[in-house]
């Protein structure tokens, strides 16, 4: 059993937040900076940390997509180092008033975005996330205790000391960001337990992990879940188009959880779109499984079943239904679907309304591929990761959605009446 105590831990950074909470936006943009600076200044010692642990990795017979994944290099850091900088640049959204209006008392009443506190990130295996997060946290004015796994622990310790270092430099709590420096699973567990001292727990990695941390949390938990993501042509749509989107959806970079898992097509189109699709598909690499109508049409395809319809392949692999209207297509996506991102391409302004409106999930796409669904795609600068719930934010996570809001009254000596 690990000696480690993390909830000394958790009161050093609950202390920190209360600083930081306060923090002007051009003290934490020096932090930021500070830390980039530090990234770069020490790369040789981040990447001999780096280096034991890609060998024990390799030791223990990991996938090579893995060892992958754990390996930082010079122009990873250097990527690090930019990405806390562009946060840098983004704007604060920490004291912003928003929604003010009048009472015919006179009070005036409004909101603000407050930072959340402490947030718990506990993720797996890529060490540009302990940069990733303890910049996003530090930039809405929450301090954060990351959790690495176990593999990458040494790289994971090495930034995390340099990261605080730089927050130190320009006057800001070093406790503001904390790394746990033990692999033992109990202290997570008892991390999970801390509600009070931490205010939020944000998983990043497999079903297993999100499953365990769901399962075992005293904390509210924002997840960033699978992605079986769909792309629906419907009757009509531009054939050239939607062959665009699909196939980038589902081939430019197919280990990710915004590419297409399953493509709908109407029984309209069929025939015309999915033989030159598939052919093309094929040259790519990609493995087709598909419906029985799908059979007919295209030869050669395995059959898909129904555990297909419900898998995230993350992989060249790709299962096709022809669907014989708009509404089944819908019934697909609403059984299957993850929630994390949908499209139809489309002509007909009316179904894709219809599709923005009824299909529940967190980015809901016309005439695009599903691969924009993320935070810098859409303008938001970097982000948490995408969250599949609803509570308390849902889709991609940037520095919003790591604040909450407060109201805010202004009076002139008003007084509740007792009889009101």
């Amino acid at each position: 059993m690990s000696s480690f105590d993390i909830r000394a831990m958790a009161r050093a950074v609950r202390a920190a937040s209360h600083v930081l909470a306060g923090a002007t936006g051009e003290k934490k943009n020096a932090a930021l900076r500070a830390m980039a600076t530090g990234l770069l200044d020490s790369r040789e010692r981040i990447l001999l940390a780096n280096a034991e642990d890609v060998a024990a990795a390799k030791s223990e017979a990991c996938p090579p997509a893995f060892v992958d994944r754990l390996t930082l290099t010079v122009p990873r850091i250097e990527g690090m180092a930019r990405g806390l900088r562009q946060i840098a640049e983004l704007p604060d959204p920490v004291g912003e008033i928003t929604g003010m209006w009048r009472r015919p008392n006179g009070l005036t009443v409004g909101r603000m975005r407050v930072p959340l506190g402490v947030i718990g990130i506990i993720y797996e295996s890529r060490p540009n996330v302990t940069a990733d997060a303890a910049g996003l946290c530090l930039k809405s004015g929450n301090a954060v205790i990351l959790r690495g796994g176990r593999e990458a622990l040494r790289s994971n310790q090495a930034i995390a000391a340099v990261l605080a270092a730089s927050v130190a430099s320009v006057g800001l709590p070093e406790a503001s960001l904390a790394a746990v420096p033990t692999p033992d699973r109990a202290v997570v567990k008892e991390m999970l337990g801390l509600h009070g001292l931490i205010d939020l727990i944000i998983p990043r990695g497999g079903e297993e992990l999100i499953r365990a941390v769901r399962e075992g949390s005293h904390i509210p938990v924002i997840a960033h879940d699978k992605g079986l993501c769909h792309t629906y042509v419907d009757a009509g749509a531009d054939l050239a188009m939607a062959a665009e989107i699909a196939y980038n959806a589902k081939v430019e970079r197919p280990g990710v959880c915004n590419a297409m898992e399953t493509l709908l097509v109407h029984a309209e189109v069929a025939a015309a779109f999915l033989p030159g699709f598939v052919a093309r598909l094929r040259q790519a690499g990609v493995q087709v499984r598909g419906c029985p109508k799908t059979q007919a049409l295209v030869p050669g395809i395995r059959p898909a079943s129904e555990e297909d319809w419900d898998t995230e392949y993350l992989d060249l692999i790709l299962s096709i239904r022809v669907v014989d209207s708009f509404e089944e297509a819908l019934a697909h996506i609403a059984r299957h679907g993850s929630g994390l991102a949908e499209a139809i391409v489309t002509a007909d302004h009316g179904r894709a309304m219809r599709f923005l409106r009824e299909v529940d999930a967190g980015a809901v796409f016309v005439n695009a591929s599903t691969r924009f669904t993320d935070g810098y795609e859409f303008g938001m600068g970097a982000e948490m990761g995408i969250s599949t719930q609803k509570l308390h934010a849902r889709g991609p996570m940037g520095l919003t959605e790591l604040t909450c809001q407060k109201f805010v009254v202004l009076g002139e000596g008003q007084v509740r009446d007792s009889r009101a």
